[in-house]
């Protein structure tokens, strides 16, 4: 059937009104991190309110690693904070519902699942980590503004998507045209925007962890961005954010790849056949899979684990540019020219 030339259009305008949301929603999230001081969480994270009073956690609450700063009174919120965290809220709200009708007429434009080519994958993953950060939101209020850290991303990744990875509105090629395509390019884009997530909350643990360090060494932070640490959640906050999201993506992620291989086993006779898109994808899987043994492994705790999900998140968006724009192989359908 013939692409609808006006829907695919309107599909694209409303792709480009989804990065205005969500760049009005990231200039929201930083005007609460600039007016609220510590942020939302300053006023809700009791783990803050205990190191600040220098009270030990009651009976059930979780372990706090105390620094040695200056005690300091808890800082109220201001009004601003939570009027631009409110209004961050909203815009992301609302540029998620306008990405998501964008990936709709796209595909009833095309007559097809709106996830053929880097273009629209870009935009899935995009929209599967704004809906994960939302759901982190619901559990753990007190993080709200550190949506800026995690819109920045987004933004670039869409502005990406919409400019160097751009493809028109097609029907698939042969090749893609399986009833595949639904399950296994869903569960992968899924999983990547949920390792988004974790990749940003760890990062900033890394950066809260320097921090505790060089306070409780008696050293005043100077360098950016260790100074971020002060206004960051606490540790053990990040540390189950980027745990539970890779945790609950995992298993998504291992169920595409399967379905992946049982796809390419009915379109050329094999399971695995180590072209480089799977190789890449089975070496994230295995470094994915070290990180939450490390978890698991007392020694491996903390900083360390930390690391072991960047360098994950690292091959990642290896397999994702560099694999599908570089190297050849039976998966290049980027629909690049």
């Amino acid at each position: 059937m013939p692409v609808n030339a006006g829907l695919a259009t309107l599909s694209d305008h409303m792709f480009t009104w989804s990065i205005i949301l969500y760049s009005l929603a990231l200039v929201a999230y930083c005007g609460e991190y600039a007016f609220g001081r510590r942020g939302k969480v300053a006023s809700t994270s009791p783990e803050q309110v205990l190191v600040a009073a220098g009270a030990a956690p009651g009976p059930g609450a979780p372990a706090v690693k105390s620094v040695s700063a200056p005690p300091k009174r808890p800082r109220v919120r201001t009004p601003q904070a939570e009027r631009f965290g409110r209004v961050a809220v909203a815009a992301t709200v609302l540029g998620l519902a306008v990405q998501l009708t964008s990936l709709t007429l796209r595909g009833i434009a095309t007559h097809r699942v709106p996830w053929g080519n880097m273009y629209e994958f870009a935009s899935v993953v995009g929209a599967a980590a704004v809906i994960a950060y939302l759901v982190v939101l619901i559990r753990l209020p007190q993080v709200r503004y550190l949506g800026m850290f995690l819109l920045f991303p987004i933004v670039v990744l869409l502005f990406l998507a919409g400019t160097v990875l751009y493809a028109p509105a097609a029907p698939l090629v042969p090749a893609l045209r399986s009833y595949w395509i639904a399950i296994h390019v869903t569960t992968i884009s899924i999983g990547t925007g949920i390792f988004l997530v974790s990749f940003v909350a760890t990062v900033l643990y890394l950066v809260r962890r320097r921090w505790e360090i060089s306070v409780e060494a008696g050293r005043t932070p100077t360098r950016f961005p260790v100074t971020l640490g002060s206004r960051l959640p606490v540790t053990d906050v990040l540390d189950r954010m980027a745990y539970r999201t890779v945790a609950f993506g995992f298993p998504v992620y291992t169920f595409g790849i399967i379905a992946g291989a049982i796809w390419a086993e009915a379109a050329w006779g094999r399971y695995w056949g180590w072209d480089p898109k799977e190789t890449w994808a089975f070496i994230t899987w295995v470094v994915y899979a070290a990180y939450l043994h490390a978890r698991a492994t007392a020694g491996w705790r903390g900083t360390a684990a930390a690391r072991v999900n960047i360098v994950a998140f690292a091959t990642m968006i290896f397999n994702f540019f560099i694999i599908n724009m570089v190297v050849s192989g039976l998966h290049s359908y980027a629909g690049l020219t």
